[in-house]
């Protein structure tokens, strides 16, 4: 997926007035979920993701281990949209993955979600893209 088409598609599935706040939260998200996966595999989800946002997957050489709460809430103060409101941040945080899902191959998307917890926050991260019936 080219980058324009991504960023296009995550305005769209938002409901976003800008390409700027889709960049924005995706940045946020991809940011975010690199500090918490093992550096080998953000690179690889990175390198299937247009240039312009893999390198947000390769910024961070530490993981750490935090909740799903903490996720969002780390999304939230990311976000430069203004309302660091956490259920918003939730919301984008899916869409995003959602796209980046559509984007690469199914065993980079499954690789990512092994190194998270398998408890209902994080499974709420993937929730959309499972959906039969996500956007297309």
């Amino acid at each position: 997926m080219q980058y324009d088409a991504f960023i296009g598609e995550v305005q769209h599935r938002a409901q976003l007035d800008s390409r700027e706040a889709a960049l924005s939260i995706s940045r946020a998200t991809l940011t975010t979920l690199s500090e918490r996966i093992q550096p080998g595999e953000a690179e690889n989800l990175g390198a299937q993701l247009p240039e312009e946002l893999g390198r947000f997957l390769e910024d961070v050489d530490d993981v750490e281990r935090f909740a799903f709460d903490d996720f969002v809430d780390r999304v939230a103060e990311r976000e430069e949209i203004g309302d660091d409101d956490p259920a918003d941040a939730a919301f984008h945080a899916q869409v995003v993955v959602d796209v980046v899902a559509e984007g690469v191959t199914e065993g980079a998307l499954d690789d990512i979600r092994a190194q998270l917890p398998d408890d209902d926050g994080y499974n709420e991260l993937f929730e959309i893209a499972e959906h039969e019936g996500s956007p297309a």
